[in-house]
This record gives structure tokens, C-alpha cells and sequence, in this order.
């Protein structure tokens, strides 16, 4: 068995060199600026999370659709809370309980949960994504700044009915 020549690699060329300094340089550039975006950039929705048992999130979602439903949107309530408030929001397949009629300019605390499995909630066509997970409460305060319906869908494959699991959010002047 022979041992490798003394230079067994080649010296790199010029531009291979230059290369190389640019990769290490972006690679420092993005390095630096992942927490500075994560703190300058306000894209992260602030979310507190809490543990909650299935049977008392649907509780409080029941009595949430009690308190403030007004109307019916395809045999699923339509509810409209006072500004300040707790919103409740249930996820399960493949299903987001109830729909949410919310005024422009203030501010709600949305609460969001599932009964079943993962799901992905995404406000379209806003740039909204948030987990939702059995067994834990999100709270996310949100504030709607335009009027208009905005669609809820699941970004996160829950099963054949996945394609089906969609809702709305109305925001009124």
C-alpha cells in the first residue's frame, strides 16, 4: 500500500478561489442577518401558547358561537365578537369552526386550537401562517386593517379531506 503523494490535492485557480470567497462572504452576510430580521423585521406574528385540554377548548368555543353568533354561512355560524375581545377559532377535519366577522381597526385576540391533528392556518391573502396543534392554545393578537372577506385555509396535509378545509374571515367597516 502506497501512502498519497505529499500534494495529493491541486491548488485552486483563481476563479475557483473567488468563488469560494463570495460563497464564505454571503454565507456570513445571511449568518448575521437572521437575527436582525428576526428582530428588526416585524414579520413574526407575536403568539403566546398555552396548554389546554381538547374537551375545555371546545367549551369555550361553544360558548364563544353562543355569546356572539349573528348569522349562518353554509349551515356553519357566523360570529361577530365586540373589538377587545377573545376570538375563538377551532380547526378539525376538515372543518375551521365558526366564521369570524371582525371590524377593521381593532384588535381581537385570536385563539386557535385543534380537535384532531396538525392543521396549518393561513390567512389568504395576507401572509398569516401559524401552527395549530391538538392540546395547545395559540393566542395571536391581530388587528384587520382592510375591509373585505379574506379566506382560511390549511396549509398543513391533514388527510383526503384536506382540500375542502377552508373559512372565512369577514372584516366590515
Amino acid at each position: 500500500m502506497l501512502a498519497p503523494p505529499q500534494n495529493w490535492w491541486k491548488p485552486l485557480s483563481r476563479m475557483e478561489r473567488s468563488w469560494v470567497i463570495v460563497a464564505f462572504v454571503w454565507c456570513l452576510v445571511l449568518t448575521i442577518m437572521m437575527p436582525l430580521w428576526f428582530f428588526l423585521g416585524r414579520q413574526n406574528v407575536p403568539v403566546t401558547t398555552y396548554r389546554v385540554t381538547q374537551a375545555e377548548y371546545f367549551e369555550s368555543v361553544n360558548a364563544f358561537v353562543e355569546e356572539y353568533q349573528v348569522d349562518t354561512l353554509q349551515g356553519i355560524p357566523v360570529v361577530e365578537p365586540p373589538p377587545g375581545s377573545d376570538v375563538y377559532l377551532l380547526a378539525r377535519q376538515w372543518q375551521w369552526y365558526p366564521v369570524l366577522k371582525l371590524k377593521k381597526g381593532e384588535e381581537y385576540r385570536l385563539h386557535l386550537s385543534s380537535m384532531d391533528t396538525q392543521h396549518g392556518f393561513s390567512l389568504q391573502p395576507t401572509n398569516l401562517n401559524l401552527q395549530v396543534l391538538p392540546t395547545y392554545d395559540y393566542v395571536a393578537k391581530i388587528i384587520p386593517t382592510q375591509s373585505g372577506e379574506y379566506g382560511i385555509i390549511c396549509n398543513e396535509y391533514c388527510g383526503i379531506g384536506h382540500h375542502i378545509m377552508t373559512s372565512k374571515v369577514i372584516v366590515t367597516e
